[in-house]
């Protein structure tokens, strides 16, 4: 399935930083990092699964917010970038 996960780490204090960089490293060992809070990739239902909850055991369920897109195996979608700058997922085979 594709997953397009979109976050936002509350940032006001010193030691959010942290938390900010661990969900970061989380997501990027199973989806692309698109755009700054932005990624997208193609993942099993229980590597999903487990992305969700090692992000959990890591957020700030007050302060933070995470959300995913998912799109199931056979959903009709069209990505479009509308400017000249290398597409960061055209790598991925």
């Amino acid at each position: 399935m594709k997953v397009i996960l979109v976050y936002d780490i509350a940032t006001e204090e010193p030691k959010d930083q942290q938390r900010l960089n661990k969900v970061r490293k989380i997501v990027r060992r199973y989806i692309t990092h698109v755009q700054k809070s932005v990624f997208e990739g193609e993942l099993t239902k229980s590597k999903l699964e487990r992305m969700k909850a090692e992000i959990l055991s890591v957020i700030d369920k007050d302060r933070d917010s995470v959300i995913f897109y998912v799109l199931g195996d056979n959903a009709k979608y069209e990505r479009h970038l509308l400017t000249d700058v290398p597409d960061p997922t055209d790598n991925i085979l």
